[in-house]
């Protein structure tokens, strides 16, 4: 076993809420604790919280919202995946793949056929590691008073049925990005 791996999967609970406590326990108090914001993006907050807690503190998130998208002009709804943290000491232990895991395992229940993410080009590997695809369309996001903007970060999915195609064509998130 690698030593930066724990002995042991750790276990992934639902949180009741995650607040901005719990986000500065993972990642610290910076003011940029995502690196995002330079884009200026105006961002929702998620719905459904999921952590990884190891000797009393929370080290790894992972937040579920969804969110109704237009796919060459044909609507249709997406779970949005955000907020993904891993606590800077923690990295490289395989939190990310078992926090984003549980995630998806519950988006499987929440009925749309593809989970979304945004993420730094830097992170791009490790989502397609997890068995994530960029998206090479343009993906336009709404923000405060009617704007929509193109995303600037890569926009990536991941089927959550196994029948699931992600159809070609522009894509319009019909809300703020999560």
């Amino acid at each position: 076993m690698p030593a930066n791996r724990p002995p042991h999967t750790p276990t992934v609970v639902r949180l009741a809420e995650y607040t901005k406590r719990d986000l500065e326990q993972i990642l610290g108090t910076g003011d940029d604790p995502f690196g995002v914001a330079s884009t200026g993006l105006t961002w929702l907050p998620k719905k459904d919280h999921f952590g990884i807690r190891l000797e009393g503190r929370l080290v790894a998130h992972a937040g579920l919202l969804r969110l109704p998208v237009a796919i060459s002009g044909t609507r249709t709804e997406v779970v949005g995946v955000g907020g993904v943290a891993v606590a800077p000491g923690m990295q490289g232990r395989g939190l990310a793949r078992v926090v984003v895991t549980a995630a998806l395992e519950h988006a499987r229940t929440m009925g749309p056929e593809h989970a979304l993410l945004f993420c730094r080009p830097p992170l791009v590997p490790l989502y397609q590691r997890l068995g994530w695809h960029p998206l090479h369309e343009e993906v336009r996001v709404e923000q405060p008073e009617g704007r929509l903007v193109t995303m600037p970060l890569r926009t990536m999915v991941t089927p959550l049925r196994d029948d699931a195609r992600w159809p070609s064509g522009p894509v319009q998130l019909l809300s703020l990005p999560m």
